[in-house]
């Protein structure tokens, strides 16, 4: 089963999904979330399967985040539009994104990849 890895190389929270994904010998295609975001349907496709609010794929603690005011923007956006905005930019993004297809993990916790990914 190959993974779908999507980070950005100078993330702290990447590297150490990166080193877990490494230590586990996991099959992964790694993505540049900032040179290659995903699409606004791919996006949509991995909010839904993921189960989570689309919200919880934004990057809060992230500058361009607090800079656009895009907590205000998202108050009363439906997913739709917060996928095409998430699209516009990957920093925007929460990372990593991981998925293979079927299970989306959002953000770097051990014991959820260790559920999910072992």
């Amino acid at each position: 089963m190959g993974l779908t890895f999507y980070w950005y190389p100078n993330c702290g929270t990447c590297k150490k999904a990166k080193k877990w994904l490494d230590e586990q010998k996991l099959d992964y295609k790694p993505v540049h979330i900032v040179e290659t975001p995903p699409s606004k349907d791919k996006l949509l496709e991995l909010i839904d399967k993921s189960g989570l609010p689309a919200k919880k794929f934004f990057n809060t603690s992230g500058k361009k985040y607090r800079e656009q005011n895009i907590k205000e923007k998202i108050k009363d956006a439906d997913a739709e539009e917060m996928a095409e905005l998430l699209s516009s930019d990957g920093m925007l993004i929460k990372r990593p994104i991981v998925t293979d297809g079927e299970n989306v993990t959002v953000g770097f916790k051990e014991e959820v990849f260790e559920e999910t990914w072992k």
